[in-house]
């Protein structure tokens, strides 16, 4: 197949934070490699195998973080294993189309290890989608993110959501389980909602209960791991080259994660100045995900998005991940535009979603470069029809799709997919 030279007009450079003029990128179908990026100084002559991209914006795929389907209890309880992997490949197809080549999983969902076969199968051709870098089962401690019930015998009620480790050994067990099931990041819960509710919610019956004086907090996020099961997952995982991400809701669980040398802390709800001059130490992401908290902790988002403006001027790396799957596939957009709302310039919204999405995949430990242009990187290119200095709404105006140098959008329309 012969290269395939795309001409732009205006183009979103991640390395420099700019948005620049007459840039043409060749790629090489064979490799799905950049081999030349330029800045063109004479007329295009148009050759059968170029694309014209000039009139819209050019950027790098965006990335986002994804369980490949959503946690509520309802879907695992009620959805057979074969309908969640038929219903994530027409996840991965709808991301895909909005833009975004590359997916990090962080958990299937008490779905076993079949992450793994989704990833290879997109790897192999055989469905379209994002890269995956996924982490197969995530590593809590016994019943911590377990579904609880009132109707329950011994408290869980659904499959097993986690690999389970209590204690140091056991810790170091489970990160090598999840390398060898095929990880290619270790994800573990630093805290998590792992009681049962003090005052529970409604139930569905006739008659109201009258629980009148319910605790300001009746399910908190309480601890999962001591300090030194957290060193041991992070220590066990650097052997194997693997980057670690940690759920972390509360400011006391981010901030033991950080210190044993996690890459990434998701959520991070809890936050202060000592937790950000540490994240500056040990350069750990924040990666804050704020559409799944705009869903679940509405009345927060105005302070969530006050600390996350914060974090990023302190000086902390923020990456664009949103737990899509509990908010739906191809939206997710809606992750940009709140951290546009939180305060920061579209400039450094479009490169915490391009380069700090191959940074929180493990940069150069993932295997690949993506996320800019530059000869060698992978051909992830994707075309907007408006600009989003300008219009908001632009985010989700793709037009054009390139990852790995074949073309899966064109003109607004799919492109070899049925």
């Amino acid at each position: 197949m012969p290269e395939i030279t795309l001409h732009t007009s205006l183009l979103f450079d991640p390395k420099r934070k700019k948005f620049v003029e007459d840039i043409s990128i060749t790629v090489d179908p064979k490799t799905g490699l950049i081999t030349k990026v330029f800045h063109r100084e004479h007329p295009i002559v148009l050759s059968e195998q170029d694309v014209d991209l000039r009139g819209k914006v050019v950027m790098p795929g965006f990335w986002l973080t994804n369980p490949s389907e959503a946690s509520a209890a309802k879907q695992k309880n009620e959805e057979s294993m074969p309908e969640r992997i038929i219903r994530a490949v027409n996840h991965c197809r709808r991301a895909l189309l909005a833009g975004y080549t590359t997916y990090r999983d962080l958990g299937t969902e008490s779905m076993q290890d079949t992450d793994t076969n989704v990833r290879d199968a997109i790897a192999r051709g055989l469905i379209p989608g994002p890269r995956l870098f996924v982490a197969t089962r995530a590593i809590a401690s016994t019943g911590a993110i377990e579904s609880t019930t009132e109707n329950r015998m011994g408290g869980h009620c659904l499959p097993s959501d986690a690999d389970a480790a209590d204690g140091v050994e056991e810790c170091r067990k489970a990160v090598r389980r999840r390398i060898t099931a095929g990880a290619d990041i270790i994800k573990f819960y630093a805290d998590y909602r792992r009681r049962v509710m003090r005052s529970p919610p409604a139930q569905a019956h006739p008659y109201v209960p009258g629980v009148l004086h319910p605790p300001r907090d009746p399910n908190p996020d309480i601890l999962v791991f001591s300090q030194e099961e957290m060193d041991m997952i992070v220590s066990e995982a650097k052997l194997a080259k693997c980057p670690v991400a940690a759920h972390a809701i509360s400011l006391e669980g981010a901030m033991m994660a950080i210190k044993a040398g996690v890459s990434s802390v998701e959520h991070a709800c809890g936050v202060s100045d000592e937790m950000f001059q540490e994240m500056l130490k040990t350069g750990c992401i924040m990666v804050p995900t704020l559409a799944i908290l705009e869903k679940l902790r509405k009345q927060e988002l105005p302070r969530i998005l006050t600390q996350v403006k914060h974090a990023h001027e302190a000086g902390v790396r923020i990456a664009c991940g949103g737990d899509t799957g509990t908010f739906n596939h191809g939206e997710n957009a809606r992750e940009m535009e709140l951290l546009i709302d939180a305060g920061l310039a579209i400039e450094d919204v479009l490169e915490s979603c391009t380069i700090g999405g191959w940074k929180t995949c493990g940069g150069d430990l993932c295997g690949r470069r993506f996320g800019w242009f530059e000869e060698g990187l992978q051909a992830d290119i994707i075309a907007l029809e408006t600009d989003p200095r300008t219009d908001k709404g632009a985010l989700r105006k793709v037009d054009f799709v390139m990852k790995d140098a074949k073309i899966w959008k064109q003109n607004g329309n799919a492109v070899d997919m049925i």
